[in-house]
């Protein structure tokens, strides 16, 4: 039995797959030792698939990239109300 990681970063999952993707190990497995380690609900088996996809397409970045909107702002006058 292996020890568990609880609340794992995202950035930190997907440096995994990245990781298992470059050992050539297939999507089904990235996510069963996924599970095995940080719990069911750590990524779905279709999100290490995409993630998995993307690597071989040639990205490299495990961060979120960066979206268009509105950014979330909370000031401190906000929070004394």
């Amino acid at each position: 039995m292996f020890k568990t990681i609880a609340d794992p970063a995202d950035c930190e999952v997907r440096s995994v797959i990245r990781f298992l993707n470059a050992r050539k190990v297939k999507p089904a497995e990235i996510h069963r030792q996924l599970v095995e380690i940080y719990s069911e609900n750590v990524m779905t088996d279709g999100m290490v698939r995409k993630w998995v996809r993307q690597f071989n397409d040639g990205r490299t970045n495990v961060h979120d990239e960066a979206r268009s909107g509105r950014p979330s702002v909370v000031n401190d006058g906000w929070l004394q109300k």
